[in-house]
Parts: structure tokens; C-alpha cells; sequence
């Protein structure tokens, strides 16, 4: 696996644990504004 270069400035893709919304963004939404579910970086590899 490699690493994977952050750019803070950068938008990336969040996705919603529970129902899949996705939303781009900056910076961690949080919680889901569909479900209010937690939020993830796609970007992030889960492990």
C-alpha cells in the first residue's frame, strides 16, 4: 500500500458510513446531512 499525499487546501470526497451520501469538501463535514451518520475521506484507506 502507499501513501497518499494530503493536500490540506485540496477538496476531496466524503462518504457516509451509513447510507453512502457523498459529499466534496475541504475539511471533515462530521456528520452526514442526509442521515447524520459518520462521515469518511474516500481518500483514507480503511483498514
Amino acid at each position: 500500500m502507499r501513501d497518499v499525499d494530503q493536500n490540506p487546501t485540496e477538496e476531496s470526497l466524503y462518504e457516509c458510513f451509513e447510507c453512502g451520501y457523498v459529499v466534496v469538501a475541504e475539511d471533515n463535514p462530521g456528520s452526514c446531512p442526509d442521515c447524520a451518520g459518520e462521515m469518511r475521506n474516500r481518500r483514507t484507506p480503511i483498514e
